[in-house]
């Protein structure tokens, strides 16, 4: 099979073009003018390959395509947007699951491309148990299983009861959509009997939508000593289940108030990352 560094030869073309218009362009002006002229080398003709670069993979099956990506990372070709743009406007996904198996790039690869594909979703299931997952793998994979969470809801019920990959189950429960009493239990159990980390599993609530949920979260944000970081979370959660806290607090001994108040960090620092699960 016949393999073209298309990305080669975009930023040869590139760095030629760049050299020719030094000072007329902006930093902020380049850096949304290259990935239009990227584009548009997509369709621009190229003597050498007798095709533009989508004419080129538009040719090709599905599993021509899947072997070109494989090709590409075997071989250290660099993989042009236009491979991955030419297998996503396919139905690959069959041609790819082989490819989860295959580890390294490959991998990374097939997880971009097959997304959130029902058929993945057990697959993943086995990447996020595996001990030779790292933890980028494993997140990658948990956010495109909470996508379609009722598909291995059983299994990830059956996982957390077991201790495996407990917080990672959590979070894939809470994104059921489907209810269910022993979910609604687990998510309310670990909420109250986990005083480290009540933040994160007051996102598991406001993620899993149960009302019910309410009554525990006004308790919690109701007691002293809680902090600035937990009481955000809280009101966070409160909200999102149609919920409001109005009562005023005082967090003015709380050190990542006083971050926020002295404008060294925002809240959006602090909070984005647990309101990200949701």
């Amino acid at each position: 099979m016949r393999l073209y560094d298309f990305d080669g030869m975009f930023d040869a073309k590139l760095s030629e073009y760049i050299s020719k218009h030094t000072g007329k362009y902006k930093e902020s002006e380049w850096e949304d003018l290259i990935p239009k002229m990227y584009r548009q080398f997509g369709d621009t003709f190229i003597k050498s390959v007798g095709d533009t670069p989508n004419g080129f993979y538009a040719k090709m099956t599905d599993a021509e395509l899947v072997k070109a990506l494989s090709a590409h990372l075997k071989q250290g070709v660099p993989v042009p947007e236009f491979l991955c743009n030419a297998i996503e406007s396919r139905s690959a996904a069959e041609l790819l699951l082989p490819l989860l198996d295959a580890g390294g790039s490959e991998r990374e690869y097939a997880i971009n491309l097959l997304g959130s594909d029902e058929r993945a979703i057990k697959k993943y299931m086995e990447i996020l148990i595996s001990p030779d997952s790292d933890e980028e793998l494993k997140n990658r994979c948990v956010d495109f299983i909470k996508e379609k969470a009722d598909l291995v809801i059983d299994e990830a019920v059956e996982r957390y009861e077991n201790g495996t990959e407990r917080e990672y189950m959590l979070e894939i429960m809470s994104r059921s959509v489907i209810r269910n009493e022993r979910i609604y239990d687990i998510l309310i159990k670990e909420f109250r009997g986990d005083a480290d980390n009540v933040p994160m599993h007051a996102s598991y609530l406001a993620a899993y939508g149960d009302e019910r949920a309410l009554e525990h979260l006004y308790a919690r944000i109701d007691e002293e000593g809680i902090t600035f970081i937990e009481y955000q979370e809280l009101k966070f959660a409160i909200e999102a289940l149609g919920g409001t806290y109005e009562k005023e607090r005082d967090f003015s001994d709380d050190p990542y108030y006083n971050m926020i108040q002295a404008k060294q960090v925002t809240a959006a620092d602090i909070f984005g990352g647990f309101n990200n699960k949701n």
